[in-house]
């Protein structure tokens, strides 16, 4: 039996990462993908990802060297064409017979003999509009399959129909139609088995540590905690199993589903430890940003205090000092915790107005010290004022990139998680 063949159109919303879950799982029920992004979808997910995904270079520019036929081969290729999410732009220039980029294109060397399904994604003004409604009858009297919108909340922050269906709904509606009486190309089941992607199990720590000084004040650091969730939500949006371990204050996700909170050095080291020696992971990304000390005594009107026994400091003392002790490196003990000792340790290191030479001597110390396979750098001067950009080198033991941005450092970081897999 021949695998089932599956052409995935992505328009842009910001359901694409959605998408991504239905191809990770078409992939991993052994389906062939061959994925077709607009220029609008890959503001939302990166090229990268969605090869890493589907193991095939994606197609976007109908005019790129090579792809002046690739509207005819795809179509002629594929046994099922599935556009989600579909914008209401592209339905209404469906509908109409327009052919002004690679997508609509598509569309109009359709093969009418093959299922097409449409997930529609918008806000509920645009579905609700009569334009919109037109053209979706329009598609359906042609015979195309509508998989008709959820209603929830949008990404908006309005409430109504236009939702993209869940994932699984989507797969139930490509299986059924590949398992439809007459197909000559049946999906091996009509729900996704496990498989290779099953092995990443993925545990991200994000945010700052606060270092008790009493029951109300502690001594913390800058960091937000906001790329280490995004890469939590960027990998739990691709369908993968992640633990997202993120510090007291840092914002909920809706995204991933695991999450734990830590708030001291004490905390996260006694967190890492207990979830690393049940959970069987594959890789750790520790983005959190942990105190190098903590607070072993205070010195307040004459008398030694310890800390975790003092109740709200007074407030009218001339003077008070702060006796600190070195942490231990949590980093350095991760593969000693883990339950898989072949777990994969992806490192931040963070430095301030570091010269290249000492930036290099920074990163090289912690691959030689903490055992770390990958090392993600950055300098405090390359965060600006008001966190607009955030510039990044991925290093790893012999080479190393430049990343521009947050979004381009989670694509390079897709790509050294799926290098583990075999698609």
């Amino acid at each position: 039996m021949s695998k089932s063949k599956v052409l995935f159109l992505m328009t842009g919303s910001i359901a694409c990462y959605k998408a991504c879950q239905v191809i990770s799982r078409l992939v991993q029920n052994k389906c062939e993908v061959h994925v077709v992004a607009s220029a609008a979808a890959l503001k939302f997910i990166g090229a990268a990802t969605l090869e890493g995904l589907s193991g095939r270079p994606v197609l976007s520019d109908m005019y790129a060297a090579g792809s002046a036929m690739e509207h005819i081969h795809a179509m002629r290729w594929a046994d099922i064409i599935v556009v989600a999410p579909a914008t209401a732009s592209f339905i209404n220039k469906a509908a109409q017979g327009i052919g002004d980029d690679l997508i609509q294109t598509l569309l109009l060397a359709h093969d009418f003999r093959k299922p097409l399904l449409i997930a529609p994604a918008m806000n509920t003004s645009m579905y609700a509009h009569p334009i919109t409604q037109k053209s979706l009858q329009t598609l359906r009297d042609l015979g195309l399959k509508i998989l008709e919108p959820a209603s929830g909340v949008l990404a908006c922050g309005e409430e109504g129909a236009g939702k993209l269906i869940d994932p699984e709904d989507i797969l139930a509606a490509i299986f059924n139609e590949l398992n439809s009486p007459g197909s000559t190309h049946l999906a091996p089941s009509k729900r996704p088995r496990i498989s290779e992607f099953a092995k990443l199990r993925i545990l991200i720590t994000a945010g700052g540590t606060q270092e008790p000084i009493d029951n109300v004040r502690v001594i913390s650091n800058l960091s937000s905690g906001r790329t280490g969730i995004a890469l939590a939500e960027s990998f739990a949006g691709l369908g993968l199993d992640v633990t997202l371990l993120r510090a007291q204050g840092t914002s909920k996700s809706d995204i991933v589903a695991n999450q734990l909170t830590f708030s001291s050095f004490e905390d996260l080291d006694h967190k890492l430890h207990e979830v690393l020696k049940i959970e069987s992971f594959s890789h750790v990304i520790h983005a959190a940003a942990v105190s190098d000390y903590s607070v072993a005594s205070i010195e307040f009107d004459g008398q030694i205090l310890n800390p975790a026994e003092i109740k709200k400091l007074k407030s009218d003392s001339n003077s008070m000092s702060i006796h600190l002790k070195r942490n231990p490196k949590i980093i350095g003990r991760i593969k000693e915790y883990s339950k898989n000792k072949n777990i994969k340790i992806i490192g931040f290191k963070l430095t301030s107005q570091a010269s290249a030479d000492e930036e290099k001597q920074a990163v090289q110390k912690l691959f030689q010290s903490s055992n770390v396979d990958y090392v993600v750098h950055n300098d405090l001067r390359d965060i600006d004022a008001n966190r607009k950009s955030h510039a990044f080198t991925l290093y790893s033991p012999n080479s190393s990139v430049k990343c521009e941005s947050s979004d381009s450092l989670i694509e390079e970081l897709n790509q050294v998680i799926f290098a583990e897999v075999q698609l």
